[in-house]
């Protein structure tokens, strides 16, 4: 017999998992392995192993004899003794309400009917990439999008008229059939969308004749994104109601657009800082001097004092991006050129303020600090 696997490998979960930690391994794996859902080779077994897992780590008692001595602790416990016993165990009671949520129905006849009511469409994710000034003052972007609306004649009932909606024969208007098989758990009661009126519980004798009883029109529309500014990248944008269709006449999902932003040649954004690297020469370092700068806003006037050092960082208050509440800065930092190529008169320069007398080298003041 193969050995038993650690229950909290078989949720996924860390042995310090949270009760809500645990409930919510359990529905995700539950709902991937039922039998009326996965019909791999080998889904029932670990359906079963799933159930075995969370009906001793959902009672707090039989969970602290696990922690303590393992599966040995679990050979004598109630339900355990000749292999796993069902559904009836006190941490467990909560199944047949887990399991009225994935499939509308729940075991051995409880259960509760599923809702065929109106229900809202699934959302809709989409990419758009802009340019980093739009992203910096706003833009306006229209795309063009496929959507199912709901139907203007019927809104969504897919009926020509009110009367001509009435209960479904087949599941009574519960949206549903059940449906009863016996397996070694026992009996197993499963529920399914009703074949006749699709889950809606409702027969229509007249269809629509703008929509032909869809209950929705399928839409080739264009739409005006508004790009707000000092958008970063990544953020999302709602558009409401042009998502994926809803059911039994509920409303659309909603659509959201995640907000790529490219990047620029000079300027980096941090936050709501722009960051921009600008390169000057030795002389300038030295003596000093004023430069435009490049900004999102234009050219502004810099002054580099005598003696800058290389990589120093200047702010410019204000330049940044403009924030919902505060207004970023823009940062500054110099990078000073060393030429490769000197004229011979610039290198007699150069050696008359080196043999000047008094002037000490960097490097010797540094070695100072070894003597």
């Amino acid at each position: 017999m193969a050995e038993k696997r650690d229950y909290y490998e078989v949720l996924g979960i860390s042995k310090g998992a949270s009760d809500d930690e645990i409930k919510r391994a359990y529905r995700k794996m539950a709902k991937k392995y039922h039998p009326d859902v996965n019909k791999e080779p080998g889904a029932e077994e670990k359906f079963k192993e799933i159930n075995e897992a969370y009906e001793v780590l959902s009672d707090p008692q039989k969970k602290a004899t696990y922690d303590q001595f393992g599966h040995a602790g679990m050979d004598g416990a109630a339900g355990f003794g000749g292999g796993f016993s069902g559904f009836g165990g006190g941490g467990f009671g909560g199944f047949d309400d887990i399991f009225s949520s994935f499939f509308g129905g729940g075991f051995g006849g409880g259960g509760r009917r599923a809702s065929n009511g109106p229900r809202k469409g699934n959302d809709r994710f989409m990419q758009m990439t802009i340019d980093f000034m739009d992203a910096i003052f706003g833009v306006n972007k229209k795309i063009t999008i496929e959507v199912d609306e709901p139907c203007d004649h019927c809104h969504g009932t897919g009926a020509r008229s009110q009367s001509d909606i009435q209960t479904c024969p087949t599941c009574h208007g519960s949206g549903y059939v059940v449906t009863q098989q016996r397996t070694p758990l026992g009996v197993m009661q499963s529920q399914s969308v009703c074949p006749d009126c699709h889950g809606s519980g409702k027969k229509i004798l007249h269809t629509c004749d703008h929509c032909h009883g869809r209950g929705y029109e399928h839409k080739r529309v264009e739409l005006d994104i508004k790009i707000p500014a000092g958008v970063q990248s990544g953020q999302q944008l709602r558009i409401s109601g042009k998502g994926e269709r809803g059911a039994n006449g509920g409303p659309n999902g909603d659509l959201f657009i995640e907000v790529l932003v490219r990047r620029h040649k000079t300027f980096v954004r941090d936050g709501n800082d722009i960051r921009i690297s600008v390169p000057i020469s030795a002389l300038d370092a030295i003596l000093g001097t004023k430069i435009d700068v490049p900004t999102v806003y234009g050219d502004v006037e810099l002054t580099i004092p005598a003696g800058t050092q290389y990589g120093q960082q200047f702010r410019l208050k204000g330049k940044g991006v403009k924030g919902a509440r505060t207004t970023g800065d823009q940062y500054v930092e110099v990078t000073v050129e060393i030429p490769t190529k000197i004229s011979r008169e610039e290198k007699e320069l150069y050696e008359k303020i080196k043999a000047k007398k008094g002037h000490e080298s960097p490097f010797e003041k540094f070695k100072k600090a070894f003597r």
